[in-house]
């Protein structure tokens, strides 16, 4: 008679063995569940591209309209001619920042009026028509009792120059 005997180490392994085999086939099960539930899903297809439109050309026509490939605001590199003065001679007020300087009053002597301006140094200049401020060659267009008008010369960003007005209100 053959006599079983079983050792806890062949026992040990003959459950690892089910074990993992049955981990398999519940994962198998899972797998073929979502196959089966993908095939039995319509097909919803592709949606249709968009309609394409037919591309409408441009004629440039207008010759006496600025060219479109030239920088510049009239078309022509250099018409307008406006340029800072390179050559004048640089007045005091001129190495500040236009919002720098404040203007802190006026003063009227012989029917001229003058602008007072408090430069950053702290010291106060007479400005008049025609004196220059600021970095960006600023001319003093008019004084009056609230306001300095200037004038700046400004790069407009596509290789020439623009006017640009500015106003240095009365700091009170």
């Amino acid at each position: 008679m053959i006599s079983l005997t079983f050792k806890p180490r062949y026992l040990l392994v003959a459950a690892l063995a089910a074990g993992v085999l049955a981990g398999c086939s519940s994962r198998d099960k899972e797998l073929a569940d979502f196959i089966k539930q993908t095939q039995q899903e319509q097909a919803t297809g592709v949606k249709p591209l968009p309609e394409v439109k037919p591309y409408e050309g441009y004629s440039y026509a207008d010759q006496s309209l600025r060219s479109p490939f030239v920088p510049g605001g009239s078309g022509v590199a250099g018409s307008s001619g406006l340029r800072p003065d390179s050559h004048r001679n640089r007045e005091y007020l001129e190495q500040f920042a236009l919002d720098t300087l404040k203007m802190v009053g006026t003063l009227n002597i012989g029917g001229q009026n003058y602008g007072l301006v408090k430069s950053r140094d702290g010291l106060v200049h007479r400005v008049v028509p025609g004196n220059y401020l600021g970095q960006n060659d600023g001319r003093v267009q008019q004084v009056t009792a609230s306001k300095i008008n200037v004038t700046e010369i400004v790069p407009d960003g596509l290789g020439g120059y623009m006017e640009r007005p500015a106003v240095l209100p009365l700091n009170e």
